[in-house]
């Protein structure tokens, strides 16, 4: 079988109530983001904008899929808490990672991604198919958004720090933010962050090459 990749693929949600100088920081903290991840996990996001308020990243290793949504929403939810993004992850081989982007990349992982995302509800922000991904997987999903949903700035920026190398200890979360760790705690327990522990082993360990859709 061929190498899986997740596809994710995003756009920015009233991004026409929004200031072009607002989107341009949102597009800005999303790229970061994905620079940020790679370093972290020696892999190339690729971040590529597209259809104005669009964007897409591409993983070469499923298991983070879940790290990287989180990391996506909570950066973006703490840089610009007017702005949110939908993201549609896509686990599936790929013809092709495109040349000097993701623009012209193609393959299953990229149209389930993309068909996921045309397809949301307006009142949904993730979503996750594919290869591997049955009930269990999405009801994973299903439970972030819900807790996502409910970030202030401040908490997600700590989720942010946290996810980003995970895991980090509250100490050094707290020297990255100026605060005590007293403080991240409150904020992290506030995210409920804890709670995402066992869902984020489960997605790192799971056997997407196997696994069938329930």
């Amino acid at each position: 079988m061929n190498q899986l990749h997740t596809v994710l693929t995003g756009d920015l949600i009233k991004s026409r109530q929004a200031t072009s100088a607002d989107i341009a920081a949102a597009f800005d903290c999303l790229q970061q983001t994905a620079t940020d991840f790679g370093q972290v996990w020696d892999i190339d996001l690729r971040f590529t904008r597209f259809r104005g308020d669009g964007w897409q990243v591409v993983l070469d290793v499923p298991g983070l899929t879940l790290h990287a949504i989180i990391h996506f929403t909570a950066t973006l939810r703490a840089a610009k808490p007017d702005i949110a993004t939908r993201i549609a992850a896509g686990v599936g081989t790929t013809d092709s990672l495109g040349t000097a982007d993701l623009s012209d990349a193609t393959g299953p992982a990229f149209f389930i991604s993309g068909d996921h995302l045309d397809g949301m509800s307006p009142k949904r922000r993730l979503a996750l198919a594919g290869q591997g991904i049955g009930t269990a997987q999405c009801a994973i999903i299903d439970l972030t958004e819900f807790i996502t949903l409910g970030w202030t700035a401040g908490q997600a920026q700590a989720v942010a720090l946290a996810i980003q190398d995970y895991p980090r200890t509250h100490d050094e979360i707290a020297q990255d933010l100026g605060i005590t760790r007293q403080a991240v705690q409150s904020r992290l327990a506030g995210a409920g962050f804890a709670y995402f522990e066992n869902a984020l082993y489960a997605i790192r360990n799971h056997d997407f090459t196997t696994a069938q859709a329930d």
